[in-house]
C-alpha cells in the first residue's frame, strides 16, 4: 500500500490570508472583531492577529449574514445571539454547496475542453 501524503494543515491563519479568503479590506476584519463578541484571535507579541479556523467559520458566518443576506450588523448581531448554532449550519450548507458546484462546473469545464480538442 503506497503512502500517502497528508497535506499539511495551518493551526493559525494571518489577518490578510482571512481577507484574501473573502475577499474583504483587512480593515473590515478588525472593524468587525470590534463589533462582533464572537470573534476573538488570538494575538502574538506583537500584536499581530492570529485567526484558528473556528475563528473563520465564525467570520464566514457574519460574512454571510452582512455580505449575502443583507443584514446590518445589528440584525447579523441580532441573529448570532438568538440563534448562532443553526445560522451557523445553515451557512455552512450554503457553503459546501458552493464548493460542489464550483468542483462540478470544473468538470463540467474539462469535459467541454477535452471534447473541443
Amino acid at each position: 500500500m503506497p503512502y500517502k501524503e497528508r497535506e499539511i494543515e495551518k493551526k493559525y491563519y494571518s489577518i490578510g490570508e482571512v481577507a484574501d479568503k473573502f475577499g474583504v479590506a483587512t480593515s473590515l476584519i478588525r472593524y468587525w472583531e470590534g463589533e462582533f463578541d464572537i470573534i476573538k484571535p488570538k494575538k502574538d507579541k506583537k500584536g499581530n492577529r492570529r485567526f484558528t479556523k473556528e475563528d473563520i467559520e465564525k467570520i464566514g458566518l457574519i460574512f454571510h449574514l452582512v455580505k449575502e443576506k443583507g443584514y446590518t450588523l445589528q440584525g447579523a448581531q441580532e441573529i448570532i445571539k438568538k440563534d448562532q448554532y443553526e445560522v451557523s449550519d445553515k451557512a455552512g450548507m450554503v457553503n459546501r454547496l458552493k464548493e460542489i458546484r464550483d468542483f462540478l462546473s470544473e468538470i463540467r469545464n474539462n469535459i467541454h475542453a477535452e471534447d473541443n480538442t
